[in-house]
């Protein structure tokens, strides 16, 4: 029983810190591992982009991955952002969205050392995934162009040079420059 005792007051400290003054909070059960009832908020997110520089590394670099995420709705909350190489995570972070209404943007920032990663190629896609969100389908963005891990001291393909940037734009953003700033 202690531990269930302990158990609902870490819920409730987590559900004080996360949600905003004046928002409701469930105190039934959570479906599908929601913590909190925020009405009817609409809640749309959408990673919008994802650059990767360099495109082409030795084990061992460091790649910076740049993300951005839209707000598309309402409501705010505090978020998990992540960043895969063929399926999985190399960098993930929190971020709170929603707080400002002229905030709509956010421009996140990931490396992911290779340091033990294979030679090879990487796909990489941004997430950002919240449970209510009205529309998933665009939680998440896949960067077609691979990052090609050659072994320390390799060649790559081609005879290519170390380096380069791809940069992937959601189509229905309507926008084909780089949103990062690029």
């Amino acid at each position: 029983m202690r531990f269930r005792e302990t158990t609902m007051v870490l819920a409730a400290a987590l559900l004080w810190t996360f949600c905003l003054p004046g928002e409701a909070v469930s105190a039934g059960p959570a479906p599908m591992g929601r913590m909190a009832d925020f009405g009817d908020v609409n809640i749309d997110l959408a990673v919008r982009q994802v650059t990767v520089t360099p495109i082409r590394a030795h084990v061992g670099d460091v790649i910076h991955i740049d993300v951005l995420i839209e707000n598309k709705a309402e409501g705010a909350r505090t978020t998990s952002a992540e960043v895969r190489a063929n399926g999985k995570v190399v960098g993930d972070r929190l971020f709170a969205w929603g707080t400002s209404p002229g905030d709509r943007l956010y421009r996140l920032s990931f490396d992911w050392d290779t340091r033990g990663a294979a030679p090879g190629e990487y796909r990489i896609r941004g997430e950002a995934f919240v449970w209510e969100d009205s529309s998933s389908f665009d939680n998440q963005l896949n960067v077609s162009q691979p990052v090609c891990l050659a072994p320390p001291g390799g060649t790559f393909p081609g005879g290519a040079a170390a380096g380069g940037s791809a940069t992937e734009t959601d189509p229905r953003f309507g926008q084909k420059q780089n949103l990062l700033g690029g």
